[in-house]
């Protein structure tokens, strides 16, 4: 661990946080783009949820295989290169498409290429920088460039390069950025040296002994609950706001924007408090905070401003990710293991929750109304605060402190 290098750290964090958000203005191109691509190809409303299920799936899987393969053979950075680039090939196939199934086997490959990069992301992260500031490094890898491209710069940017040139060339230059980051990453981040697995530590670390670790087990269960939280509130929140609440488009546009600026904020302040209150007390509390979202849309009746800033403090919920995707189980497992066990939450977040969790709140709305998936968001953002019940605090502040106080009484025994 360079704890010597202050400035390569920064480096590193701010490089990984500015490819994987342009990671995610990728992944979500083809969503900005849907009113250009749907006509033109001619899909049916079944066909684009295939395109969203189809992606989160394969992203699932290569996030865990690819995850323990980087692992096994200790070449992340070279794993990650490859991943990037392959991903800003498959942005290109997306913009040849002429059919549903030529542009599902597109999102199929994207996905595979896409879900390795975050585990590996995060392993390289959590290598690199000292344990007491690990929680802030991991937010804003995961949360600052995803949210501020994903977010801010994708539906902006694409919308405008559609109606500009068509949405095939917007296609074409949205794989751009990525081709450039490869190779950056490629030429200023360099390989973490991996010790020998000690003995007692297997080379290869499979989904049944990640889920033997508690910590594990309830992060993974956290990913699912809210994984589901955040998909419904994209997926059915827009259409709430304007067809049941009766807000215009624009100003539904900035009520969704207002989450993009809370993610935004939340990567600096929720991570970085759990390096300094403890994990577990955040990972209870923020989403719990999340219940406000869902209420906040359905009862709150004043002004459009202020129901931005119930927006932005329910959103706050979003901090959590990179603790239970990512913190968490590094400071759980060995090293050596650190993707491998990042891809075993993430994947079954992205199966269980990214896939299922929109399929069964669209059957709610189409049964009970368009308030149901609301009312599931607020169920989910309870239990996950309960579920965080169960972990074990791993905050290197934390334990050092219980160890202090534990010394003087061992001593006195």
């Amino acid at each position: 661990m360079r704890k010597d290098r202050p400035a390569y750290r920064m480096l590193l964090v701010g490089l990984l946080s500015l490819n994987f958000g342009i990671v995610f203005f990728d992944r979500n191109a083809l969503n900005f783009l849907m009113p250009f691509v749907q006509p033109d190809l001619n899909l049916s409303n079944t066909e684009i949820g295939l395109l969203a299920s189809a992606l989160s799936f394969t992203w699932a899987i290569s996030g865990y295989y690819l995850g323990a393969a980087s692992d096994r053979s200790g070449k992340r950075k070279s794993f990650l290169v490859a991943a990037i680039i392959a991903f800003s090939l498959c942005s290109v196939l997306s913009g040849l498409a002429t059919s549903f199934l030529f542009l599902l086997g597109a999102r199929l490959l994207m996905g595979a290429a896409e879900g390795s990069i975050l585990p590996i992301s995060q392993s390289l992260t959590a290598s690199e920088v000292p344990p007491e500031k690990r929680g802030l490094a991991m937010g804003v890898m995961q949360n600052f460039g995803s949210n501020l491209l994903g977010s801010f710069v994708a539906p902006v940017a694409l919308v405008a390069l559609a109606t500009w040139v068509g949405w095939r060339y917007a296609f074409f230059l949205a794989g751009v950025p990525g081709i450039i980051t490869a190779l950056l990453i490629w030429r200023f981040i360099e390989e973490p040296e991996m010790a020998p697995a000690p003995e007692g530590v297997a080379d290869r670390l499979t989904v049944r002994q990640a889920f033997s670790h508690m910590n594990i087990l309830i992060c993974a269960v956290m990913a699912v609950l809210l994984v589901s939280y955040l998909v419904i509130a994209w997926a059915f929140m827009p259409l709430y706001l304007t067809k049941v609440r009766g807000f215009d488009p624009a100003t539904m546009g900035w009520l969704m924007g207002t989450l993009g600026i809370s993610a935004t904020v939340g990567s600096f302040i929720v991570p970085g408090l759990s390096d300094i209150v403890g994990r577990r007390p955040v990972m209870i509390i923020v989403p719990l905070i999340g219940i406000i979202l869902p209420l906040g849309a359905m009862y709150f009746m004043g002004s459009p401003w202020l129901l931005a800033v119930i927006f932005f403090f329910g959103w706050a919920l979003n901090g959590c990710f990179p603790l239970f995707m990512a913190t968490v189980p590094s400071e759980t497992v060995h090293e050596r293991h650190v993707a491998t066990a990042l891809g075993v939450v993430m994947g079954t977040g992205e199966v269980l929750g990214g896939v299922a969790g929109p399929s069964v709140a669209g059957i709610a709305a189409d049964k009970l109304g368009m308030s149901a998936p609301l009312w599931i968001m607020f169920g989910l953002a309870i239990a996950a605060g309960i579920a965080a019940l169960a972990l074990t605090e791993t905050a290197p502040s934390k334990l050092a402190a219980a160890s202090a106080a534990a010394r003087p009484e061992e001593a006195a025994a």
